[in-house]
């Protein structure tokens, strides 16, 4: 199956990937493939095996059989493909935010990739800046607002600027408000980092205003794949 426009190679490719858990399988995706510069959403219900799928495709699950490549290069998962994750970011639906301040949380991944002080001081500053929540570069990080919170972990991940961007349901639990702030800001925070999105979420609504392509699995299952619209509909998730 293929997602998204292509352009010359897919960032990410699945092949005859499951994923076994209690003598059953709880993921099994024949064909997937996730190409550059766009927004993929993995829509279904509770229970579906979205967020199984999510870790597959972070390389935090190793599944019990198939193939994965990202940018054409072969990943094996077990063998601790370091080099490769530091072309992702993952945003779960928990900020999971250090005990230390705004801008040391925003900066973690760079100093763990080696980046030079003034560099990282740069890009920090101007990420907190582009999320909005430049004026709080000093606060502690358990001090915050969920919609705070939330913005710095949205500000940690894509200060590295990643190829690929894993969202993990990322406005769930959030006001009205604060969620379509965000939900208006993302294409344009996507397009500034040039990061392509795999994001997972039961809320068609979400789906529909952020991807033009989708997957829907069900009992860990692809049931449809297309555009967000006709998926949707398909698996009988539109909005009403």
């Amino acid at each position: 199956m293929t997602v998204g426009a292509p352009r010359d190679a897919p960032l990410l490719e699945l092949r005859g990937v499951r994923v076994r858990r209690g003598g059953r399988t709880i993921l099994d995706v024949p064909s997937l493939d996730v190409w550059p510069r766009g927004v993929l959403a993995v829509v279904g219900r509770n229970g579906a095996g979205k967020s199984t799928l999510l870790q597959v495709m972070a390389l935090l699950l190793t599944p019990d059989a198939g193939d994965i490549r990202f940018a054409g290069e072969r990943v094996t998962v077990g063998r601790n493909p370091v080099g490769v994750r530091r072309r992702m970011a993952v945003v779960f639906q928990e900020p999971l935010l250090f005990d230390t301040s705004v801008f040391e949380n925003v900066a973690s991944g760079l100093r763990l990739r080696g980046v030079s002080r003034p560099e990282a001081r740069e890009r920090v500053q101007r990420w907190l800046t582009q999320l909005g929540v430049g004026h709080l570069a000093n606060r502690q990080a358990r001090t915050l607002s969920g919609g705070e919170a939330r913005r710095t972990s949205l500000a940690r991940a894509l200060v590295l600027e990643p190829q690929l961007l894993l969202l993990d349901e990322p406005f769930a639990a959030l006001d009205y408000f604060t969620r379509q702030e965000l939900l208006a800001e993302l294409p344009s925070l996507l397009e500034a980092a040039s990061s392509t999105a795999v994001l997972v979420t039961h809320d068609p609504t979400e789906a529909l205003r952020l991807a033009t392509c989708a997957v829907a699995l069900r009992d860990g299952q692809i049931v449809a794949e297309g555009q967000t619209d006709e998926v949707l509909l398909a698996a009988g998730l539109s909005p009403r």
